[in-house]
């Protein structure tokens, strides 16, 4: 896998098909086709047609509709250039070589075509958990993430690795990955971390941490 976390890629060198225009919005070049989240479209320059893209079989329409996960996703074909963005977001590339990477689907925001992706569940969590079910993306092409301020790059051979489950943007898809839940009996009575449940990663590879949990949740009255 590249990407200027590894100290493999230089952002700047990434083909003109799949490349930064900047730290926070995305170029891409057509005729290729390419996948996006639904309203990333900030600009384009040429003549596109912008498709819905459906759940990609009955598997993960069911998933979906069980899980609440999925991304939202268009297809854009045409010729010319196309700008994506996400509220502003700074945006990280990762070349796969035949392999795969799991993303928070709120952070995800293009890949190629010729990528496979799925939605794949942590294991230990219940459907009500919220950010347990993600989406699985493998082959080989560019996948481009945002993240909500400077991420870091954690390597999670080096110690055992817990992320709150909003702010972990990706992580190679090879590693394990359980609930560590942290909730003590001071949480009934009000005296509670907030912090009752993190996602716990085991095994060679790395997670990408944003520093940010992600927008509140609005309860409804």
């Amino acid at each position: 896998m590249r990407s200027s976390f590894f100290g493999n890629m230089d952002p700047q060198q990434a083909p003109p098909n799949f490349a930064l225009q900047n730290s926070k919005m995305l170029r891409v070049q057509l005729p290729q086709e390419v996948l996006a989240r639904q309203g990333s479209m900030v600009a384009f320059q040429g003549q596109m047609e912008f498709d819905y893209e459906g759940s990609g079989g009955m598997g993960k329409l069911l998933k979906k509709v069980m899980t609440g996960e999925g991304v939202p996703l268009m297809r854009v074909r045409g010729h010319g250039l196309l700008f994506l963005a996400d509220n502003a977001d700074d945006i990280h590339l990762f070349y796969l070589e035949n392999e795969g990477i799991t993303v928070n689907g709120r952070n995800l925001l293009a890949f190629e075509p010729q990528l496979k992706w799925d939605i794949s569940r942590v294991q230990g969590a219940g459907v009500a958990a919220g950010g347990l079910f993600n989406t699985t993306i493998t082959g080989t092409g560019w996948v481009a993430v945002t993240a909500h301020g400077t991420p870091v790059m954690l390597d999670t051979a080096q110690a055992p690795t817990f992320a709150d489950g909003q702010s972990a943007v990706c992580w190679s898809a090879g590693l394990g990955v359980g609930v560590n839940r942290t909730f003590k009996a001071g949480a009934l009575i009000g005296r509670g971390s907030g912090e009752a449940m993190q996602l716990a990663f085991q095994g060679r590879g790395f997670v990408l941490i944003q520093a940010s949990e992600g927008p509140p949740v609005i309860q409804s009255s």
